[in-house]
């Protein structure tokens, strides 16, 4: 775990060797211990070196340690000891020096440092604090500022024993502690670490070294085991988790070979259309772009090209142009290895496109859709390759969201999964594999999300209300700005296509129910009036233009609320914060557990991971399953139940038999329910 090495007669290198990162395992740290003790009592020794193997120095913690007792030697002494030695100790960093790895190299007298090293202290992303001296060290080192960007935001950096200097301190401490603590609290609402960061620094700037440390270490203690602390741990390891798929024939992540993808082509120029075509082009693969129109490819052409330019100007690279082709010809194609749809959401065009594509690809090449709900396998059937076909859905804007759902269709191959997986990884997705079925994971539980918050308004909340208390628990968006940034005619157009609304329906007094169920047609309502969101300066809010992202009350809204409820004489009540969380969110876990039931997703990682990456779900809450987990399954369950006796005109109210199933079974951790879903059907 440390290989010690006597070099040039007189250098002591002791070379960290725990693959993949050198992480600070327990047996780690006792070889270190070890060795430095070794090296500091040889008199022939006058130096140290310490690096790590594999071309990385050290990736920090081994995070795997967090949920058992402290094993081997304590990081904190051993780096004291390190800093404290009369021999000179440096640091050879290469690859990466992040959180504990960081602090190790800050004990070392002097440190070196490849030029594309990255250098950081993370550890607030997982809920925690750099605890081995890192709010003290760095501070010394570099100054409050620097040291309050790096250790709160995680970013990385791109003589000396640090804690005995003197904390390089602004004359304006105060003021901009409260700064940046203003700027925490905004972008990062309701998260604990950001804000136990600024005041272990504060304690850098204001105590001597031996005060600060141990702030730190108090402040850390609270950290430490708090429930955000374990939600981020979880969704770091989560992610990990996410893109090893399994399918019922036996083939997995680990036996199926992708195949290599060095061309594709994309049919459709639309928003999704263009943000696939970059992330395509950013991955390295030559891209043939379809539209229908000349128009259209001309002004779809000259915005990818602005995107292209503009991420390669912040990127400090050249613009991948060359890998670029428009054309309004589907022969063109004949030759790609990979074609995603990116068409119209309209299932009868869809099977034109891959009708047409059937006939002008080869065999070989795999023919993916966008699709954001419609059937996989029925696309899949109008084609002369069903093993090849897969959906590919991402998320807008395509070059800027992190999730892709890889739509599994009952006939797709192994192979063509692990293309999918494959390509995603490369175009730096984080991918997941889920089942087909109409929304599959996302869309399908956002359903019953949005639901609950019309039906809220039906009873007397308001947009500005409903979408508060969300963002107070720690989206970025509450539901209404969400849907007016999406757009509402997208949600209208699906309703229309689905019969729950359309030109049979009375205008004047729209029935609230519909298909044998509670339905609200305000939604509706505001469509009709033209109002689209954010693209028509109106929606559930106004905006001071079309386009315009500055959302204030619209007393149009008020006043269409109060008229509705007038008309079908619901008399308004105060609703709290509270069962507007309750509503909205356990209505979406509960359809969560549906799908774990249905066999859409093989684990709750995935749909955890879904929904942090696709949806916006606040990290420090770990997602909809592990949130249900923290809240407790017993309390889901009771909510549940009594809000579905209130409503049992709402189906998504009544709790899943897979949630009862687990209360029953005494609510074991969320990463144990795949034991108790293990007999049921997979449609992955």
């Amino acid at each position: 775990m440390a290989r010690y090495e006597l070099v040039k007669r007189s250098v002591a290198l002791i070379t960290l060797t725990n693959p993949p990162v050198n992480a600070l395992s327990s047996a780690v740290r006792h070889a270190m211990a070890k060795s430095m003790e070794q090296a500091l009592n040889d008199p022939k020794v006058t130096a140290v070196v310490i690096c790590g193997e594999n071309g990385r120095f050290c990736g920090g913690a081994d995070i795997r340690e967090f949920a058992g007792p402290l094993r081997g030697p304590p990081l904190v002494p051993l780096l004291d000891a390190i800093e404290a030695g009369e021999k000179p100790v440096v640091a050879a960093i290469e690859g990466v020096a992040l959180g504990g790895g960081f602090e190790l190299a800050l004990v070392c007298h002097y440190c070196i440092a490849h030029f594309k090293a990255r250098l950081g202290l993370p550890e607030v992303t997982l809920g925690i604090l750099p605890a081995a001296g890192g709010t003290q060290r760095l501070p010394r080192l570099i100054g409050i500022p620097a040291a309050l960007e790096l250790i709160t935001t995680a970013k990385p950096l791109s003589s000396r024993r640090v804690s005995m200097l003197t904390t390089p301190c602004p004359p304006d401490l105060d003021a901009l502690l409260e700064v940046v603590t203003m700027e925490v609290k905004k972008k990062a609402r309701g998260v604990m670490a950001p804000l136990a960061c600024i005041q272990a620094v504060r304690a850098a700037a204001t105590m001597p070294y031996s005060k600060g440390i141990k702030r730190e270490s108090e402040l850390m203690a609270t950290l430490f085991n708090s429930g955000q602390a374990r939600a981020l741990q979880y969704c770091f390891f989560a992610q990990r988790t996410a893109g090893k798929w399994t399918l019922p024939s036996g083939a997995q992540w680990n036996n199926s070979k992708p195949r290599e993808i060095r061309s594709a082509a994309i049919i459709g120029l639309g928003t999704m259309g263009r943000g696939i075509v970059v992330s395509l082009a950013r991955a390295g693969i030559s891209v043939i772009a379809v539209e229908s129109e000349k128009k259209l490819l001309e002004t779809g052409k000259q915005m990818v090209i602005g995107m292209l330019e503009r991420d390669a100007k912040r990127r400090g690279v050249s613009a991948s142009l060359n890998l670029l082709k428009f054309t309004l010809s589907l022969q063109d194609l004949k030759d790609v290895d990979l074609v995603i749809e990116a068409v119209f959401e309209d299932m009868a065009l869809k099977k034109r496109v891959f009708q047409e594509l059937s006939k002008v690809c080869r065999p070989a090449t795999l023919l993916c859709t966008n699709t954001s709900g419609l059937d996989v396998d029925a696309l899949a059937g109008v084609t002369d390759r069903p093993h090849l076909v897969v959906g590919m859905h991402f998320f807008s804007p395509a070059h800027v969201m992190k999730l892709l759902e890889v739509v599994c269709g009952p006939r797709s191959s192994s192979e063509t999964i692990a293309t999918a997986m494959s390509l995603g990884k490369r175009m730096g997705k984080v991918s997941v594999a889920v089942g087909n079925c109409p929304g599959f994971v996302g869309n399908r539980m956002l359903k019953p999300y949005l639901d609950q918050a019309t039906f809220l308004l039906e009873e007397g909340a308001t947009p500005e209300q409903i979408d508060k208390a969300l963002e107070d628990f720690g989206f970025a968006m509450g539901v209404f700005r969400m849907s007016d940034l999406a757009g509402l005619d997208v949600g209208w157009r699906i309703r229309k296509e689905s019969g729950l609304t359309g030109p049979d329906v009375d205008p004047k007094n729209p029935p609230r129910r519909r298909h044998g169920r509670r339905y609200c047609p305000i939604p509706d309502m505001v469509c009709e009036q033209g109002r689209f969101g954010q693209k028509t300066g109106r929606g559930w809010y106004m905006y001071d233009k079309p386009g315009g992202t500055n959302a204030k009350p619209d007393p149009l809204i008020q006043n269409l609320l109060e008229m509705y409820r007038s008309r079908y004489a619901i008399q308004p009540r105060n609703i709290s914060d509270k069962e507007i969380i309750e509503r909205c969110l356990f209505a979406l876990a509960n359809e969560g557990f549906r799908i774990l039931e249905d066999g859409i997703a093989a684990r709750p990682e995935d749909i955890d991971v879904i929904y942090l990456f696709g949806y916006g779900f606040p990290r420090h809450r770990g997602g909809p399953m592990f949130y249900a987990s923290m809240v407790g399954l017993e309390r889901v369950l009771e909510r549940l139940e009594h809000y579905h006796q209130a409503h049992p005109d709402v189906p998504h109210l009544e709790p899943s038999p897979l949630l009862k199933k687990l209360v029953a079974c005494g609510s074991p951790s969320v990463q144990t329910w795949r034991e108790h879903i293990k007999t049921m059907h997979s449609h992955l």
